[in-house]
Protein backbone atom coordinates (compact mmCIF):
# COMPACT_ATOMS: atom_id res chain seq x y z
CA UNK A 1 0.00 0.00 0.00
CA UNK A 2 1.35 3.48 -1.30
CA UNK A 3 0.59 6.71 -2.74
CA UNK A 4 2.34 8.35 -5.62
CA UNK A 5 3.44 12.14 -6.00
CA UNK A 6 5.15 13.08 -9.43
CA UNK A 7 7.24 16.03 -7.68
CA UNK A 8 6.95 18.65 -5.62
CA UNK A 9 5.10 20.70 -7.16
CA UNK A 10 2.15 17.84 -6.52
CA UNK A 11 2.68 19.65 -2.74
CA UNK A 12 3.48 17.45 0.17
CA UNK A 13 0.44 15.90 1.72
CA UNK A 14 -0.66 17.66 4.25
CA UNK A 15 -1.88 16.59 8.04
CA UNK A 16 -5.50 15.91 7.07
CA UNK A 17 -4.21 13.52 4.13
CA UNK A 18 -1.15 11.82 6.08
CA UNK A 19 -3.66 11.22 9.29
CA UNK A 20 -6.80 9.27 6.62
CA UNK A 21 -3.43 7.37 5.85
CA UNK A 22 -2.96 6.24 9.46
CA UNK A 23 -6.04 5.16 10.48
CA UNK A 24 -6.19 3.30 7.45
CA UNK A 25 -2.82 1.94 8.12
CA UNK A 26 -4.01 0.76 11.55
CA UNK A 27 -6.76 -0.41 10.76
CA UNK A 28 -5.50 -2.84 8.18
CA UNK A 29 -2.72 -3.73 11.04
CA UNK A 30 -5.62 -4.55 13.12
CA UNK A 31 -7.46 -6.86 10.67
CA UNK A 32 -4.13 -8.72 10.03
CA UNK A 33 -3.33 -9.20 13.87
CA UNK A 34 -6.84 -11.33 13.92
CA UNK A 35 -5.32 -13.75 11.64
CA UNK A 36 -3.96 -16.97 12.57
CA UNK A 37 -0.71 -18.41 13.89
CA UNK A 38 1.46 -15.65 12.24
CA UNK A 39 1.13 -12.70 13.82
CA UNK A 40 5.01 -11.96 14.85
CA UNK A 41 5.78 -11.99 10.85
CA UNK A 42 2.66 -9.92 10.28
CA UNK A 43 4.42 -7.51 12.91
CA UNK A 44 7.78 -7.34 10.81
CA UNK A 45 5.94 -6.68 7.67
CA UNK A 46 4.16 -3.56 9.07
CA UNK A 47 7.55 -2.48 10.19
CA UNK A 48 9.20 -2.51 7.21
CA UNK A 49 6.15 -0.90 5.83
CA UNK A 50 6.00 1.80 8.07
CA UNK A 51 10.17 2.39 7.79
CA UNK A 52 9.03 2.74 4.07
CA UNK A 53 6.61 4.80 4.22
CA UNK A 54 8.64 7.28 6.42
CA UNK A 55 11.75 7.41 4.33
CA UNK A 56 9.28 8.50 1.21
CA UNK A 57 7.92 11.23 3.53
CA UNK A 58 11.57 12.26 4.62
CA UNK A 59 12.86 11.84 1.04
CA UNK A 60 9.77 14.36 -0.32
CA UNK A 61 10.97 16.91 2.31
CA UNK A 62 14.26 16.53 1.40
CA UNK A 63 13.73 17.44 -2.77
CA UNK A 64 11.59 19.73 -1.47
CA UNK A 65 14.10 21.61 0.40
CA UNK A 66 16.50 21.67 -3.18
CA UNK A 67 14.16 23.17 -5.18
CA UNK A 68 14.71 26.80 -6.26
CA UNK A 69 12.70 28.86 -3.73
CA UNK A 70 10.18 30.64 -6.66
CA UNK A 71 9.01 26.63 -7.06
CA UNK A 72 9.18 25.03 -3.52
CA UNK A 73 7.02 27.98 -2.33
CA UNK A 74 4.46 28.79 -5.24
CA UNK A 75 1.12 28.67 -3.93
CA UNK A 76 -0.21 27.03 -7.52
CA UNK A 77 1.26 24.63 -10.07
CA UNK A 78 1.63 27.12 -12.81
CA UNK A 79 0.25 26.13 -16.65
CA UNK A 80 2.99 25.46 -18.84
CA UNK A 81 3.29 26.86 -22.72
CA UNK A 82 1.41 24.55 -25.01
CA UNK A 83 3.16 24.54 -27.80
CA UNK A 84 7.02 26.06 -27.42
CA UNK A 85 8.16 26.77 -30.61
CA UNK A 86 5.42 29.25 -31.11
CA UNK A 87 5.55 32.91 -29.95
CA UNK A 88 2.24 33.74 -28.33
CA UNK A 89 1.42 37.48 -29.12
CA UNK A 90 2.28 39.87 -26.17
CA UNK A 91 -0.52 40.40 -23.58
CA UNK A 92 -1.10 43.90 -22.98
CA UNK A 93 -0.72 45.04 -20.39
CA UNK A 94 1.81 43.51 -18.73
CA UNK A 95 0.69 40.15 -17.08
CA UNK A 96 1.99 40.07 -13.40
CA UNK A 97 4.63 37.95 -11.79
CA UNK A 98 3.64 34.39 -10.80
CA UNK A 99 5.92 32.78 -8.39
CA UNK A 100 8.98 34.81 -10.04
CA UNK A 101 12.21 34.09 -10.47
CA UNK A 102 15.24 36.56 -10.55
CA UNK A 103 15.28 38.92 -13.12
CA UNK A 104 17.07 42.15 -13.00
CA UNK A 105 17.80 45.32 -15.22
CA UNK A 106 21.50 46.37 -14.55
CA UNK A 107 21.27 49.48 -16.74
CA UNK A 108 20.34 52.25 -16.98
CA UNK A 109 19.70 52.74 -13.06
CA UNK A 110 15.98 53.89 -11.85
CA UNK A 111 15.23 57.16 -12.80
CA UNK A 112 18.06 57.83 -14.93
CA UNK A 113 18.07 60.49 -17.56
CA UNK A 114 19.03 59.20 -21.21
CA UNK A 115 19.24 59.07 -24.78
CA UNK A 116 17.07 57.46 -27.15
CA UNK A 117 17.84 54.87 -28.40
CA UNK A 118 18.28 53.87 -24.84
CA UNK A 119 20.73 51.05 -24.00
CA UNK A 120 19.01 48.47 -21.91
CA UNK A 121 21.35 45.56 -20.22
CA UNK A 122 18.96 43.05 -18.09
CA UNK A 123 19.32 39.08 -17.37
CA UNK A 124 16.75 36.33 -16.05
CA UNK A 125 17.96 33.42 -14.28
CA UNK A 126 14.98 30.90 -14.61
CA UNK A 127 14.90 27.27 -13.21
CA UNK A 128 13.92 26.01 -16.22
CA UNK A 129 14.89 27.19 -19.94
CA UNK A 130 13.73 30.59 -20.70
CA UNK A 131 10.53 30.75 -23.11
CA UNK A 132 9.91 34.75 -23.65
CA UNK A 133 11.39 37.42 -22.68
CA UNK A 134 9.76 40.78 -23.37
CA UNK A 135 10.27 44.42 -22.67
CA UNK A 136 7.55 47.17 -22.88
CA UNK A 137 7.48 50.66 -22.46
CA UNK A 138 4.38 52.62 -21.17
CA UNK A 139 2.58 48.75 -21.14
CA UNK A 140 3.18 48.21 -24.75
CA UNK A 141 5.69 45.57 -26.39
CA UNK A 142 8.45 46.66 -28.62
CA UNK A 143 11.13 43.54 -27.95
CA UNK A 144 10.49 40.19 -27.72
CA UNK A 145 13.68 37.83 -27.54
CA UNK A 146 13.93 34.13 -27.19
CA UNK A 147 17.48 34.73 -24.46
CA UNK A 148 17.43 35.12 -20.78
CA UNK A 149 19.30 38.38 -21.43
CA UNK A 150 18.44 41.45 -23.01
CA UNK A 151 21.52 43.99 -24.10
CA UNK A 152 19.84 46.09 -26.76
CA UNK A 153 18.89 49.38 -28.22
CA UNK A 154 14.96 50.88 -27.58
CA UNK A 155 13.64 53.62 -28.84
CA UNK A 156 11.43 56.18 -26.89
CA UNK A 157 10.24 59.33 -27.46
CA UNK A 158 11.40 62.22 -24.99
CA UNK A 159 9.79 62.41 -22.03
CA UNK A 160 9.44 60.00 -18.56
CA UNK A 161 8.52 56.54 -19.27
CA UNK A 162 8.05 53.18 -17.46
CA UNK A 163 10.38 50.45 -18.53
CA UNK A 164 8.92 46.69 -17.51
CA UNK A 165 10.61 43.43 -18.54
CA UNK A 166 8.33 39.96 -18.29
CA UNK A 167 10.19 36.73 -18.74
CA UNK A 168 8.68 33.31 -18.58
CA UNK A 169 10.09 30.10 -18.30
CA UNK A 170 8.81 26.53 -19.80
CA UNK A 171 7.11 25.41 -16.65
CA UNK A 172 5.20 28.87 -16.85
CA UNK A 173 6.86 31.23 -14.18
CA UNK A 174 6.81 34.47 -14.65
CA UNK A 175 9.51 37.29 -13.15
CA UNK A 176 8.43 40.49 -13.69
CA UNK A 177 10.94 44.32 -13.24
CA UNK A 178 10.32 47.50 -14.15
CA UNK A 179 12.00 51.06 -13.88
CA UNK A 180 11.42 54.92 -14.80
CA UNK A 181 13.43 56.61 -17.60
CA UNK A 182 13.17 60.24 -18.63
CA UNK A 183 14.27 60.77 -22.30
CA UNK A 184 15.82 63.90 -22.67
CA UNK A 185 17.29 63.94 -26.29
CA UNK A 186 17.70 61.61 -29.50
CA UNK A 187 20.26 60.33 -31.25
CA UNK A 188 20.53 59.67 -34.62
CA UNK A 189 19.96 56.15 -34.54
CA UNK A 190 22.30 52.65 -34.09
CA UNK A 191 25.68 53.21 -35.71
CA UNK A 192 28.52 51.22 -36.27
CA UNK A 193 26.23 48.04 -36.56
CA UNK A 194 29.07 45.98 -38.34
CA UNK A 195 31.12 45.64 -35.24
CA UNK A 196 28.16 44.58 -33.00
CA UNK A 197 28.89 41.31 -31.82
CA UNK A 198 24.81 39.76 -31.98
CA UNK A 199 25.37 38.82 -35.68
CA UNK A 200 23.14 35.70 -36.25
CA UNK A 201 23.13 33.65 -39.47
CA UNK A 202 21.43 30.81 -41.23
CA UNK A 203 21.60 29.21 -45.11
CA UNK A 204 18.64 27.94 -47.09
CA UNK A 205 16.50 27.00 -43.87
CA UNK A 206 16.05 27.58 -39.98
CA UNK A 207 13.70 25.86 -37.78
CA UNK A 208 12.07 23.83 -41.07
CA UNK A 209 10.60 27.08 -42.29
CA UNK A 210 12.73 29.22 -45.16
CA UNK A 211 15.49 31.29 -44.47
CA UNK A 212 17.73 32.15 -46.85
CA UNK A 213 15.86 29.94 -49.51
CA UNK A 214 18.15 28.84 -52.51
CA UNK A 215 19.11 25.36 -53.36
CA UNK A 216 21.67 24.02 -50.94
CA UNK A 217 23.87 24.89 -47.87
CA UNK A 218 26.16 27.40 -47.99
CA UNK A 219 29.37 27.79 -46.38
CA UNK A 220 29.86 31.02 -45.09
CA UNK A 221 31.81 32.68 -42.02
CA UNK A 222 31.86 36.08 -40.40
CA UNK A 223 35.13 38.17 -39.35
CA UNK A 224 34.69 41.06 -37.41
CA UNK A 225 37.10 44.22 -36.73
CA UNK A 226 38.78 43.91 -40.22
CA UNK A 227 41.39 46.44 -40.36
CA UNK A 228 41.94 46.29 -43.95
CA UNK A 229 39.84 46.75 -46.20
CA UNK A 230 38.23 49.30 -43.98
CA UNK A 231 37.36 52.87 -44.25
CA UNK A 232 37.39 53.56 -40.43
CA UNK A 233 39.67 50.42 -39.64
CA UNK A 234 36.67 48.27 -37.95
CA UNK A 235 34.86 46.27 -41.19
CA UNK A 236 32.93 42.98 -41.24
CA UNK A 237 34.07 40.61 -43.52
CA UNK A 238 31.19 37.88 -44.80
CA UNK A 239 32.65 35.18 -47.40
CA UNK A 240 30.55 32.94 -48.99
CA UNK A 241 31.23 29.55 -50.73
CA UNK A 242 29.69 25.92 -50.78
CA UNK A 243 29.49 23.30 -53.21
CA UNK A 244 25.94 23.48 -54.04
CA UNK A 245 25.01 26.14 -56.78
CA UNK A 246 22.53 28.90 -56.30
CA UNK A 247 22.76 28.67 -52.07
CA UNK A 248 22.52 31.79 -50.01
CA UNK A 249 23.64 33.05 -46.57
CA UNK A 250 21.27 35.65 -44.28
CA UNK A 251 22.51 37.13 -41.74
CA UNK A 252 21.19 39.73 -39.15
CA UNK A 253 21.56 41.90 -35.88
CA UNK A 254 18.85 42.39 -33.78
CA UNK A 255 19.26 46.16 -32.54
CA UNK A 256 16.23 46.63 -29.97
CA UNK A 257 13.25 47.61 -30.06
CA UNK A 258 10.16 50.56 -30.29
CA UNK A 259 7.53 52.22 -32.23
CA UNK A 260 7.56 55.80 -31.83
CA UNK A 261 10.19 55.78 -34.67
CA UNK A 262 8.61 55.86 -38.28
CA UNK A 263 11.36 57.09 -40.76
CA UNK A 264 14.52 54.88 -41.17
CA UNK A 265 17.91 55.26 -43.24
CA UNK A 266 19.93 52.40 -43.94
CA UNK A 267 23.23 53.98 -44.47
CA UNK A 268 26.11 51.69 -45.29
CA UNK A 269 29.63 51.30 -47.22
CA UNK A 270 30.43 47.76 -49.35
CA UNK A 271 33.35 46.05 -50.72
CA UNK A 272 34.10 42.80 -52.84
CA UNK A 273 36.51 41.08 -53.99
CA UNK A 274 35.04 39.21 -57.12
CA UNK A 275 32.74 41.67 -58.10
CA UNK A 276 31.53 39.12 -60.40
CA UNK A 277 30.50 36.23 -58.10
CA UNK A 278 27.58 37.52 -56.34
CA UNK A 279 24.16 36.14 -57.88
CA UNK A 280 22.59 39.02 -55.84
CA UNK A 281 23.40 41.11 -52.69
CA UNK A 282 20.54 41.98 -50.08
CA UNK A 283 19.56 44.84 -47.58
CA UNK A 284 16.71 44.84 -45.29
CA UNK A 285 15.45 46.71 -42.55
CA UNK A 286 12.34 45.37 -40.12
CA UNK A 287 10.11 46.76 -37.48
CA UNK A 288 7.54 44.47 -35.47
CA UNK A 289 5.09 44.93 -32.61
CA UNK A 290 1.22 45.36 -32.36
CA UNK A 291 1.15 41.92 -34.16
CA UNK A 292 2.45 43.80 -37.32
CA UNK A 293 5.87 43.38 -38.85
CA UNK A 294 7.27 45.92 -41.43
CA UNK A 295 9.77 44.82 -43.21
CA UNK A 296 11.90 46.67 -46.16
CA UNK A 297 13.26 44.35 -48.48
CA UNK A 298 15.78 45.32 -51.08
CA UNK A 299 18.01 43.40 -53.17
CA UNK A 300 20.19 44.51 -56.55
CA UNK A 301 19.59 41.56 -58.45
CA UNK A 302 22.76 41.28 -61.11
CA UNK A 303 21.94 37.76 -62.94
CA UNK A 304 18.20 38.14 -63.28
CA UNK A 305 16.27 41.34 -63.15
CA UNK A 306 19.48 43.62 -63.30
CA UNK A 307 17.32 45.88 -61.11
CA UNK A 308 17.23 46.93 -57.23
CA UNK A 309 14.13 44.49 -56.03
CA UNK A 310 12.34 45.46 -53.21
CA UNK A 311 10.14 43.02 -51.28
CA UNK A 312 6.15 43.21 -50.87
CA UNK A 313 5.78 41.81 -47.45
CA UNK A 314 2.11 40.68 -47.17
CA UNK A 315 2.17 38.81 -50.62
CA UNK A 316 6.21 37.74 -49.79
CA UNK A 317 7.63 38.26 -53.30
CA UNK A 318 10.17 40.56 -54.81
CA UNK A 319 9.09 42.80 -57.37
CA UNK A 320 11.61 44.82 -59.54
CA UNK A 321 11.83 48.43 -60.10
CA UNK A 322 12.84 51.02 -62.53
CA UNK A 323 16.44 51.21 -60.96
CA UNK A 324 19.08 49.75 -62.56
CA UNK A 325 21.89 47.23 -60.98
CA UNK A 326 24.77 45.58 -62.49
CA UNK A 327 27.61 43.76 -61.14
CA UNK A 328 30.04 46.22 -59.11
CA UNK A 329 33.38 46.82 -59.75
CA UNK A 330 36.21 44.62 -57.25
CA UNK A 331 37.63 45.74 -54.88
CA UNK A 332 35.86 49.12 -54.54
CA UNK A 333 34.01 51.15 -51.75
CA UNK A 334 30.22 51.59 -52.62
CA UNK A 335 28.13 54.20 -50.76
CA UNK A 336 24.58 52.44 -50.54
CA UNK A 337 21.70 54.53 -48.70
CA UNK A 338 17.89 53.25 -48.67
CA UNK A 339 15.44 55.79 -47.21
CA UNK A 340 12.27 54.11 -45.92
CA UNK A 341 9.29 54.90 -44.37
CA UNK A 342 6.15 53.10 -41.89
CA UNK A 343 3.03 54.86 -43.19
CA UNK A 344 0.22 53.07 -41.14
CA UNK A 345 -0.02 49.32 -41.94
CA UNK A 346 2.48 49.78 -45.14
CA UNK A 347 5.72 49.98 -46.05
CA UNK A 348 6.79 53.04 -48.16
CA UNK A 349 10.38 52.58 -50.14
CA UNK A 350 11.26 56.16 -50.95
CA UNK A 351 14.53 56.38 -52.78
CA UNK A 352 17.70 54.59 -53.11
CA UNK A 353 21.21 56.03 -53.79
CA UNK A 354 23.93 54.06 -54.72
CA UNK A 355 27.24 55.32 -55.44
CA UNK A 356 25.96 58.85 -54.88
CA UNK A 357 23.50 58.68 -57.34
CA UNK A 358 20.25 59.31 -56.31
CA UNK A 359 16.78 57.26 -58.04
CA UNK A 360 13.45 58.14 -56.62
CA UNK A 361 11.48 54.67 -56.32
CA UNK A 362 8.03 55.86 -54.49
CA UNK A 363 6.41 52.63 -53.39
CA UNK A 364 3.69 51.08 -50.94
CA UNK A 365 3.20 47.82 -50.12
CA UNK A 366 0.94 46.23 -47.04
CA UNK A 367 2.91 44.84 -44.00
CA UNK A 368 3.00 41.35 -42.86
CA UNK A 369 -0.02 40.90 -40.19
CA UNK A 370 0.38 38.06 -36.96
CA UNK A 371 3.81 38.75 -36.09
CA UNK A 372 4.70 38.73 -32.96
CA UNK A 373 8.03 38.63 -32.53
CA UNK A 374 8.84 42.65 -31.72
CA UNK A 375 11.90 43.75 -32.84
CA UNK A 376 13.63 46.59 -35.20
CA UNK A 377 16.38 44.65 -37.30
CA UNK A 378 18.89 44.67 -40.36
CA UNK A 379 19.88 42.18 -42.10
CA UNK A 380 22.59 41.17 -45.18
CA UNK A 381 21.74 38.50 -47.51
CA UNK A 382 24.96 37.67 -50.34
CA UNK A 383 23.39 35.07 -52.74
CA UNK A 384 25.18 32.13 -55.03
CA UNK A 385 25.54 32.24 -58.44
CA UNK A 386 25.52 29.33 -61.11
CA UNK A 387 28.91 28.05 -59.82
CA UNK A 388 28.72 29.24 -56.27
CA UNK A 389 31.76 31.34 -56.89
CA UNK A 390 32.91 31.93 -53.59
CA UNK A 391 33.51 36.11 -52.92
CA UNK A 392 33.92 38.45 -49.47
CA UNK A 393 31.83 41.22 -48.77
CA UNK A 394 33.52 43.87 -46.39
CA UNK A 395 30.90 45.82 -44.87
CA UNK A 396 31.54 49.49 -43.09
CA UNK A 397 30.42 52.74 -41.42
CA UNK A 398 26.79 50.15 -41.07
CA UNK A 399 24.11 52.66 -39.80
CA UNK A 400 20.59 52.34 -39.29
CA UNK A 401 19.57 56.38 -38.86
CA UNK A 402 16.01 56.51 -37.40
CA UNK A 403 13.56 59.50 -36.82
Amino acid sequence: MFFAINDCTDRIPDRSQMQVFRIRFLAHREVEMRGKQSSQRVQRCFLITGSILLALVLGIFVSCQGLPANVANCPVTPTPPANTSIVPPAKEPPPAALCGFPLTISSPGNSASVHSPVPIVAAANPPDPIYTVRLYVDGAAVLYTPQPTVNQLIWMPNGQHTVEIVAEDTAGYIATTSMQVNVVAQDSGATAIQDRQNWVSCSALIAGSTCAAGQGVAKSTLSLNQAAPSLDGSAAKFSLAGDHPYSNELYWTPLGGGNNVSHFSYDLWFYIDNGNAPQSLEFDVNQAFGGTRWTWGTQCDFDQTHHWDIWDPLHEIWVPTSVPCNHFPSNTWIHLVWNLERVGNQVHYIDVSVADQTYNVDTYYTAQPNWFQEEIDIAFQMDGNYKQEPYDVWLDEVNLFTN
